[in-house]
């Protein structure tokens, strides 16, 4: 596993960095603005949520891991910052009858079973007229398993290899020595992996229109990580359908309803 993995303090400064620098500058030229209340479903330690609040958004983090948001209270009270967090299943929730006029869902799709059923879900928090900001990574790019997560100094670092037949994956991870927590959780990525052109039809389906769209080579994400600047997908690459999720280290989207 890697070291930000395991520092989530680190983790989290990371997180608002690249959201202070990239996901609120084109959630606003994708919108003209930014919004004043801002849900974030699947928040963790919620860095993506600090420059909101930062910048005078009221905001709210929702996450179903309650040690994610024991953090995110933290890591908000050492910045002297203001939000509600809420450990729960958003689908579950009894005490939020608020809309937002944005809702994010950073590396969120790529874990869920039920995408239409879950994006359609959301509408119930969605202001009329709102937007809701997706990224993920597509599932064949190079580490689109999130085998970073894997204890192993040397697996944690292998491209491509979640795009082994599952019988192979599993012995893989196994025979260096993975534990089976572990192991169970790669494989549930496995079975709920998101490609671009999945990703496209399930937000049809759940009735959402894509307002834009940006394909990345370079995730921006890794200018913090690795100090390598962004850069988007060429827009030859980005036309050859099934081809471009192999170079596409993350996807942005923001959605309308069209309901």
């Amino acid at each position: 596993m890697q070291e930000r993995h395991i520092d989530r303090k680190r983790y989290f400064e990371e997180q608002a960095q690249t959201s202070r620098n990239y996901y609120i500058p084109w959630i606003k030229n994708s919108i003209g603005h930014l919004p004043a209340k801002v849900l974030e479903v699947g928040c963790g330690e919620a860095g993506n949520l600090l420059p909101f609040a930062e910048s005078g958004c009221e905001v709210v983090g929702v996450d179903i891991a309650t040690s994610r948001i024991q953090q995110a209270r933290t890591f908000f009270a050492d910045k002297n910052q203001k939000a509600v967090f809420i450990a729960s299943d958003i689908f579950q929730l009894k005490d939020l009858e608020k809309t937002f006029p944005l809702i994010l869902i950073h590396d969120v799709i790529e874990h869920i079973g039920h995408k239409v059923r879950f994006l359609s879900g959301l509408k119930e928090y969605l202001s009329p007229g709102g937007a809701l900001f997706v990224a993920f990574p597509a599932w064949q790019m190079p580490f689109g398993g999130h085998q970073q997560i894997a204890r192993g100094r040397i697996i944690s670092h292998l491209p491509f290899i979640h795009l082994l037949p599952r019988f192979l994956y599993r012995w893989l991870l196994k025979a260096c020595g993975e534990k089976e927590d572990t192991i169970k959780e790669l494989l549930s990525i496995k079975q709920t992996g998101c490609t671009i052109e999945m990703f496209r039809n399930i937000a049809r389906q759940a009735g959402y229109e894509i307002i834009n769209e940006q394909l990345y080579f370079i995730n921006p994400h890794y200018e913090v990580k690795f100090g390598i600047s962004p850069r988007k997908l060429n827009k030859v690459v980005s036309s050859i359908p099934y081809l471009k999720n192999f170079f596409s280290t993350s996807c942005f989207y923001v959605l309308r309803r069209t309901e």
